[in-house]
């Protein structure tokens, strides 16, 4: 049986902690079996989807994680109109990761066993 986990990222990717702990559970979770993890980032969490973020040695990489759940069967959307106010386009999306909308968030929310929002 499938377990369904939504997680919502609203704050900026750097700055706090919130999106980096978000997305260390959200890879820990796709690798286990039978779970299923889906991420949406809205607000000011929409860069963190942006390619080519360069961060100092040592630093963790919000792309990186976000590919990282990707990789393991997760799927990434990034709200359209919170792309749209801070100018960013679907090709600057980090690979894999796409533009999405509420209605889709919508259509997450109600499918997930469990909804968790950072």
């Amino acid at each position: 049986m499938t377990h369904q986990c939504l997680i919502i990222l609203n704050d900026p990717p750097y700055g706090s902690e919130r999106s980096y702990n978000a997305l260390r559970l959200a890879a820990t979770l796709s690798a286990r079996d039978g779970e299923h993890v889906r991420v949406f980032l809205m607000g000011d969490a929409a860069v963190g989807a942006q390619r080519g973020q360069r961060v100092p040695t040592g630093y963790y990489n919000v792309g990186t994680m976000l590919k990282a759940v990707l990789t393991r069967g997760g799927q990434v959307a990034v709200c359209g109109t919170c792309m749209d106010a801070r100018g960013m386009t679907e090709t600057a999306l980090v690979d894999g990761c796409r533009r999405s909308s509420m209605d889709e968030l919508t259509d997450w929310t109600q499918a997930a066993d469990q909804v968790l929002v950072f």
